[in-house]
């Protein structure tokens, strides 16, 4: 069942998959281009790793099969949204290239912009909102994306973001530039 469309909604709804390092401002920069999409008056969701992991993806650990299952399961439900005609904006550290792939799979190539929040390493520890760092550095924490456990740069996003460079907002923009080039708004 393809999703309604109005005169003021997008042509097809699509799916943000913002990814990167820990602290490296993927739910910062999500909320700020969901705030813009909604004040063009669109239907949005952001699904938050963080979030997700909280709720549906409560029973996963950090293993890299349940890492996969995280991105998997949030592929899942982007697509629902999709097919329901809303836009979301995903913000998942995802670190595996070929979980990724199987998302964008999941999710429709057509619907899925990839986008990679970079940050250096250095900068997302010296953010540390969460003291994720600081708990990997004393060792009450393991497998911490980027420190002890790997994440694999995407090789070809649509868009790559340097958070270190510009603010959330000029991101922000710099996405609904992009959008508005491929004719998606």
């Amino acid at each position: 069942m393809a999703p309604r469309r109005s005169s003021s909604g997008p042509r097809q709804p699509f799916l943000l998959w913002l990814t990167g390092l820990p602290a490296a401002g993927k739910s910062t920069l999500a909320e700020r281009i969901a705030e813009r999409l909604r004040d063009s008056g669109l239907a949005v969701c952001v699904l938050d790793g963080d979030a997700m992991r909280r709720g549906l993806n409560a029973d996963l650990g950090f293993s890299h099969a349940d890492r996969d299952e995280n991105v998997r399961r949030a592929a899942e439900v982007a697509k629902l949204l999709l097919d329901g005609g809303i836009i979301v904006v995903a913000a998942l550290i995802s670190p595996f290239r070929e979980a990724r792939g199987r998302a964008r799979d999941i999710a429709g190539a057509e619907r899925f912009i990839e986008i990679f929040v970079d940050a250096p390493l250095e900068v997302c520890q010296a953010r540390d909102p969460k003291g994720l760092y600081a708990k990997a550095a004393v060792g009450e924490i393991s497998a911490l994306t980027g420190i002890d456990s790997p994440y694999e740069t995407p090789q070809d996003p649509q868009l790559h973001l340097r958070s270190d460079r510009e603010t959330p907002q000029a991101l922000a923009n710099e996405v609904m530039r992009y959008l508005g080039k491929q004719g998606r708004l």
